[in-house]
């Protein structure tokens, strides 16, 4: 895995080994980040299950202010260390080890960018979005990106939320789905 664009683009990044996390492919990361790549710049970024914290750095060589990477994985959190500190960007990136609700009840931060790519087959992407609607850690411009394998129950559970984020764009790679969204 590498960063694919802007200042560090090309450097490796350290991965977990074991089926622990699954990172977002590089085709992946590289779609999104050519569809957001307006968004980007100055950006306050929130890498949610954040594994190598790939996106939240992705995101920073493109631009990004900042980036919270959380993870409640020791092995994580170990991982995203190192690759902080081989992209030499400590100045930019807080490091949260803990688990999504904990952060996202306890944070007084808005985010310009939330990616969310938690364990397939979980409801975290909609405990997560009900949290972040409730608490207004959204800001108005503000994009929030899921990954997904369960495209149709991830949908419905977020439709059925009753809260003022709403799908407006979903994109297919392989068996990945990045669901699109923002505030009404």
């Amino acid at each position: 895995m590498r960063i694919i664009g802007g200042l560090s683009r090309g450097t490796k990044l350290y991965t977990l080994d074991g089926l622990d996390t699954r990172p977002t492919l590089d085709r992946v990361r590289e779609a999104l980040f050519n569809i957001l790549q307006n968004n980007m710049r100055d950006a306050i970024v929130l890498d949610l299950f954040a594994g190598s914290g790939a996106i939240g750095l992705e995101s920073i060589s493109r631009g990004a202010q900042k980036a919270v990477l959380c993870d409640k994985n020791k092995k994580a959190i170990d991982i995203i260390k190192k690759n902080v500190e081989k992209l030499r960007v400590e100045d930019k990136v807080k490091i949260a080890f803990t688990d999504y609700e904990n952060f996202l009840n306890t944070s007084k931060e808005k985010f310009d960018f939330i990616y969310i790519d938690p364990p397939y087959k979980t409801n975290f992407i909609s405990d997560s979005i009900k949290i972040i609607n409730n608490r207004n850690l959204l800001s108005d411009k503000g994009i929030i990106v899921a990954e997904t394998d369960e495209e149709e129950r991830v949908k419905n559970e977020i439709k059925e939320l009753n809260v003022s984020i709403n799908i407006y764009d979903i994109r297919r790679y392989g068996r990945a789905r990045l669901i699109f969204m923002r505030k009404e």
